[in-house]
């Protein structure tokens, strides 16, 4: 039997594989559609909108014709409810809080790299967990994934190979393919928002629950 490998770091994707943010992603959606009187949507057809970043989410929520000005509106008062009330109907996943500070005291480090926009990482990261991870990076100052940077320099921060990373996600379109961008491990999660199935095929590892990161800790 083949021992498993183990890592000295794991690099995680946000929403849907820390948090289940769905619930508030379609609230704040749905007022600010709503305060500019355009159509609402469902909870179905706003998870099929996210996980490439903010603008991908409100470019597809609009209006296709809708000018372009009305969009960076709509966008400025988007950021602006969700860091006032976008962690209103948020939650840490059973088991995920357990299972990263056993990481912590086995000495791994952890970090935070997701689509979203950096603010709103940092926002959310420092009402869910703060002071827990050794970084946080969103979309801003790096491309969004799979484009590598992000990763990279994340392994820089912590001083570690990205071979050495477990990078750990729901999405096999962005995070599964950030980790191979990157040479890191792909560490699928059966619990998030993407398609579980697309997910097997394209990681390295998938789990079903949060306490078995530990397996690779």
């Amino acid at each position: 039997m083949t021992a498993r490998r183990t890592f000295d770091a794991f690099v995680f994707d946000l929403d849907g594989t820390l948090l289940d943010t769905l619930p508030d992603l379609v609230a704040v959606t749905n007022e600010v559609l709503a305060s500019f009187e355009l159509p609402t949507h469902s909870r179905d057809e706003i998870l099929a909108m996210v996980g490439n970043g903010l603008r991908s989410l409100i470019s597809q929520a609009v209006p296709q014709d809708l000018p372009q000005d009305e969009v960076e509106r709509i966008l400025t008062c988007w950021k602006k409810a969700y860091d006032e009330h976008g962690q209103t109907h948020t939650s840490i996943y059973d088991g995920m809080m357990e299972a990263l500070l056993e990481l912590k005291q086995r000495g791994k480090k952890l970090a935070v790299f997701s689509n979203k926009f950096d603010g709103g990482v940092k926002t959310v990261m420092n009402h869910f967990m703060p002071g827990l991870m050794d970084y946080e990076l969103g979309e801003g100052p790096v491309p969004r994934k799979p484009d590598p940077q992000g990763l990279f320099l994340i392994a820089t921060e912590l001083g570690i190979d990205p071979k050495r990373i477990a990078f750990v996600g729901d999405s096999a379109d962005t995070d599964m393919q950030v980790a191979r961008n990157a040479g890191a491990f792909a560490l699928g999660v059966s619990w998030g928002y993407q398609p579980v199935e697309r997910l097997r095929e394209t990681a390295d590892a998938v789990i079903d629950n949060p306490s078995q990161l530990l397996d690779f800790a």
